[in-house]
């Protein structure tokens, strides 16, 4: 029994611990309901929990129990899955497409629409989330896009200086025009952020209808060599590039460009 006693933790403290927030924060997060533990809302300050044996999550991210090994996975989620954890949904959901037997629990960072289809990290670990989510860190994401009809110049400088959502105004986007039709335009987006159906709402707002979205790339990360529907687990050096926010994984060298050698020891597995 004091040993039981003795694995727990204040719940503020555990999400601290994480890198999820300062225990004032973390604080304001629980008394907000953002937080919560064994699939329930935990609201009381100076709650203990057992971090080994019970489900701690913030804002569904679930934290990484104690001695678990990280996970990091990158699927080319294709259109009609679904990113969500609900063990009810009837639907394909993106979690299932990875079918390691070692992965363990795991979620997406962020989410791609049903309708939309591309690149999306999978992972359990939290705290390399929220890193990669957050705004603040600003890790560039790419997509190709079709919207309906000829697009001109005044939206797409409009999409370029952000427009305003429910949410707020967003930071804008770099756009290169790959294609301008009567019947459709194909475009090249980057964003920095992410709300929600951010670049389909951002062209609706200047009157056009995104038809077609394809994350092709999330920092350094591309979909070249990675069929829809297939997954591969990232390198260290991947994790390490996303989290330091570079856009290129090869390694640096001096002088002429010299052709990267394929890094040693075992291969990503793929599905």
């Amino acid at each position: 029994m004091a040993e039981e006693s003795n694995r727990l933790v204040r719940l503020n403290k555990l999400l601290a611990d994480h890198g999820v927030a300062s225990r004032r924060a973390a604080d304001q997060l629980i008394v907000a309901g953002k937080v919560s533990v064994d699939g329930e809302p935990a609201t009381e300050l100076g709650l203990r929990v057992d971090p080994e044996k019970q489900r701690v999550e913030i804002d569904g991210f679930v934290l990484k129990p104690r001695g678990a090994r990280r996970r990091y996975y990158l699927l080319n989620k294709p259109a009609g899955v679904v990113c969500t954890n609900e063990p009810r949904e009837s639907r394909p959901r993106a979690v299932d497409l990875v079918t390691d037997p070692q992965k363990g629990r795991i979620y997406t960072v962020g989410r791609l629409d049903e309708s939309s289809q591309g690149l999306i990290l999978l992972t359990n670990d939290g705290l390399f989330a929220n890193r990669i989510m957050h705004p603040r860190y600003g890790v560039q994401k790419t997509y190709m896009v079709k919207v309906k009809g000829e697009i001109d110049d005044k939206a797409l400088q409009r999409v370029r200086e952000g427009v305003h959502l429910s949410e707020g105004r967003t930071a804008g986007a770099r756009i290169l025009v790959e294609k301008r039709g009567r019947e459709h335009s194909i475009l090249t987006v980057t964003i920095r952020e992410g709300m929600n159906r951010e670049i389909r709402r951002s062209f609706a707002q200047v009157g056009f209808k995104v038809v077609d979205l394809r994350r092709t790339r999330i920092g350094p990360l591309t979909d070249r060599g990675l069929k829809t529907g297939k997954w591969r687990e990232l390198e260290r050096r991947e994790v390490d590039a996303l989290v330091s926010g570079e856009t290129e994984t090869a390694p640096k060298t001096r002088g002429p460009r010299k052709r990267a050698s394929p890094p040693r020891g075992r291969r990503p597995r793929r599905s």
